[in-house]
C-alpha cells in the first residue's frame, strides 16, 4: 500500500473563502481536530500578511500535536532584492513553522503581465528564494501556481520553473490548478510528461471551479502524486479548493492509499460537522461521505433492501467515515452515534438499554427544535450524565434579570445583569455589568458563585457566535448560541437554544460552568 501525505490548508486557502473567518482560537481547535484524523501538514496561515496568522504561529507553539507539522505559506523573494532582504521570506522563517511553502510563477502570460520581469529573472527568483529557505527550514515544499494553465500556454517554460525548484532541492513540488478549469483527461496527461523531466516527488493542489478539484486530486494520484493538498469540506476562494472530506475516503478505501488509520477515518464526519460550527456555516446536508443525507433513504424499495443488505444502495459502510445510515421514515437510526460518542466520554452504554434510547429520543427532539452538538461536546456530554443519573447539580438558579439601557443617543447602552443562585442550602443574590446583555449575565453568574467555587476563576469565555434558525418568522426565530470556554488547560464548546437570544445564551453559559466543575470534580477524583 503506497503513502500519500495530506497537507490541510483550510486555515489558509479555506479562509480566502466567501463568508469565512476563523479566530486565532479557532484555528488552533481545528489544528488539533486535523491532528487528531491524521493530517500530516496543517498549513497555519501566511505570517507575512496579518496579524491573525502572525498570532496563530505564536500560539500554535503552546500546543501538543501528536503527529502533524505546521507549514507557513509565502510567496518568492520580490524582483531586485535578495532573499535575506526581502520582508516576507524573513517573517516566515521567523515564524519557526515545521514547513515552509512558497508559490511562484510557471505562467508566461503571469510573469509578464503580473510580475512584468522578463522569463528568466522569474526562474532566478524561484531557485534564490527555495535555495535560501531549504537552508533554514527542515522541509520546504514549492508551489507551482497556475502550473496546467502554464503548461498549456508554454510547456517549455513551465518545465523550466519546475527544475529550478528541482535544482534548490526542495522535498515537494506542487503542481497547482489554480484556475480550477483544468479537466482530468487533460492533467492525468501532462503529469505523466512532468514526470519524464523531474525526479523530485510531485504533489497536487486543485480549485473546483469546474466542479473537478477531487477528481484532479485522485487522477493526480493514480498518476504517481505522493502529496495532497486540500481544504475541509472544500472551503475555499471562488468555488472552493479540493475536498478532503472526499479526498481522503477515496484514498483510503477505493484506491489502496495509506494516508490516514481506520480509527482516524471514523473521525471524519465529525471534522467536518466541527469545521462548519466554528465557521458559523450550516453543514451541506448532501455532501458525499460526511452529510446528513450521504447514506439517507426515504421508504420504498430502498428501505426494504438496505435493511437486508446495506451495500445494495450504499456504495460503503457509513460508519467507516463516522456516519450511519438514515431511514428517514422510521425510527431506526442513530443509536450507533450514542454509544460511540459515549464511548469518547468513558460512559459506558449498552445498545439496548432503555437509558440509551432515552438519550436519543431527547437528542432528535432537542436537534429538531435547533440543537447542534459538533462543536458543543460539553453540553452533549452533560446531556448523556443527565440521563444516566450521574450528573451531580452544584448550584440552582432561582431566577435572574437582565437591563439593557441607552440613557442617552450618542451614548453606548448599559447592560446589568441580577441573579439568584443556590448552593446548598445557602442563596447568594448578586448584579454584575458587562459589555452587552451576555457578557453581564456572565458576569453576574461568575460572580456569585465563584465564592462556593474558586476554580471558576480560571474559565474565559473564548468565543461567542450565534446563529438564527431558518423558520421564517424573523426576529421572532429561534437562535442557537454557540460558546466556546477555556481555562489554562483546554477548551471546550456548550451550545444553548431558545426564540429569546439571552435565553439560549444563559443555557450555554450554565453548561459552561457545569462542564468545569465536573472536570475539576473528575481530576480530584483522579488524585484520591
Amino acid at each position: 500500500m503506497s503513502l500519500v501525505k495530506l497537507y490541510d490548508t483550510t486555515l489558509r486557502d479555506g479562509t480566502q473563502g466567501e463568508d469565512i473567518s476563523f479566530l486565532v482560537e479557532d484555528k488552533i481547535r481545528i489544528a488539533h481536530k486535523l491532528d487528531e484524523v491524521g493530517i500530516n501538514y496543517i498549513e497555519g496561515g501566511w505570517p507575512g500578511s496579518n496579524p491573525k496568522d502572525i498570532a496563530f504561529f505564536k500560539e500554535i507553539k503552546k500546543e501538543k500535536l501528536s503527529q502533524a507539522k505546521i507549514a507557513a505559506f509565502g510567496s518568492t523573494r520580490r524582483a531586485k532584492i535578495t532573499p535575506d532582504k526581502d520582508q516576507n521570506i524573513r517573517t516566515l522563517i521567523q515564524a519557526e513553522p515545521d514547513a515552509i511553502t512558497i508559490f511562484g510563477k510557471t505562467w508566461d502570460f503571469h510573469v509578464r503581465e503580473a510580475l512584468r520581469i522578463p522569463l528568466e529573472e522569474n526562474l532566478e527568483l524561484i531557485f534564490d528564494s527555495l535555495e535560501y529557505l531549504k537552508s533554514r527550514a527542515p522541509e520546504v515544499f514549492y508551489d507551482a501556481e497556475h502550473f496546467f494553465d502554464g503548461y498549456k500556454a508554454n510547456p517549455e517554460y513551465a518545465i523550466k520553473t519546475l527544475k529550478a525548484a528541482e535544482q534548490a532541492k526542495v522535498d515537494c513540488i506542487i503542481l497547482c490548478d489554480t484556475n480550477g478549469g483544468t479537466m482530468p483527461f487533460e492533467l492525468a496527461q501532462i503529469i505523466k510528461d512532468v514526470r519524464k523531466h523531474i525526479t523530485t516527488p510531485l504533489g497536487i493542489h486543485t480549485h473546483n471551479d469546474s466542479e473537478c478539484a477531487v477528481a484532479n486530486s485522485l487522477h493526480a494520484v493514480d498518476q504517481g502524486i505522493v502529496h495532497v493538498q486540500g481544504t475541509i469540506n472544500g472551503f475555499g476562494e471562488r468555488c472552493g479548493n479540493a475536498n478532503l472530506c472526499s479526498i481522503i475516503p477515496a484514498l483510503t478505501l477505493k484506491m489502496g492509499k495509506k494516508c490516514v488509520s481506520t480509527e482516524q477515518l471514523r473521525k471524519l464526519r465529525e471534522l467536518s460537522r466541527f469545521v462548519y460550527e466554528l465557521a458559523n456555516l450550516s453543514p451541506d446536508k448532501h455532501q458525499p461521505y460526511v452529510g446528513n443525507s450521504a447514506f439517507a433513504h426515504k421508504g420504498g424499495v430502498h428501505v426494504s433492501a438496505i435493511q437486508r443488505h446495506p451495500e445494495t444502495y450504499e456504495h460503503l459502510r457509513p460508519e467507516l467515515v463516522g456516519n450511519t445510515t438514515r431511514v428517514l421514515i422510521s425510527d431506526l437510526s442513530g443509536r450507533a452515534n450514542i454509544l460511540a460518542k459515549a464511548e469518547e466520554f468513558n460512559i459506558n452504554l449498552d445498545s439496548k438499554d432503555p437509558v440509551t434510547l432515552d438519550i436519543l429520543d431527547n437528542i432528535k427532539d432537542m436537534e429538531n427544535r435547533g440543537y447542534q452538538f459538533e462543536g458543543a461536546e460539553a453540553s452533549f456530554e452533560l446531556l448523556m450524565k443527565r440521563a444516566l443519573g450521574t450528573h451531580r447539580k452544584f448550584f440552582s438558579v432561582i431566577g435572574f434579570r437582565v437591563i439593557d439601557e441607552k440613557r442617552h443617543e450618542d451614548q453606548k447602552p448599559l447592560s446589568e445583569a441580577t441573579i439568584m443562585v443556590k448552593v446548598g442550602g445557602k442563596v447568594e443574590h448578586t448584579a454584575a455589568e458587562g459589555n452587552g446583555p451576555v457578557n453581564a449575565l456572565d458576569n453576574a453568574i461568575r460572580k456569585a458563585l465563584e465564592k462556593f467555587y474558586p476554580r471558576l476563576k480560571e474559565v474565559k469565555l473564548l468565543d461567542y457566535k450565534v446563529r438564527v434558525l431558518p423558520a421564517g418568522q424573523g426576529t421572532a426565530s429561534a437562535i442557537r448560541v454557540l460558546i466556546e470556554s477555556g481555562d489554562k488547560e483546554s477548551r471546550w464548546g456548550t451550545v444553548g437554544v431558545s426564540d429569546n437570544i439571552i435565553d439560549a445564551s444563559y443555557q450555554a453559559l450554565i453548561d459552561s460552568i457545569e462542564y468545569k466543575l465536573h472536570r475539576g470534580e473528575e481530576g480530584e477524583a483522579g488524585k484520591k
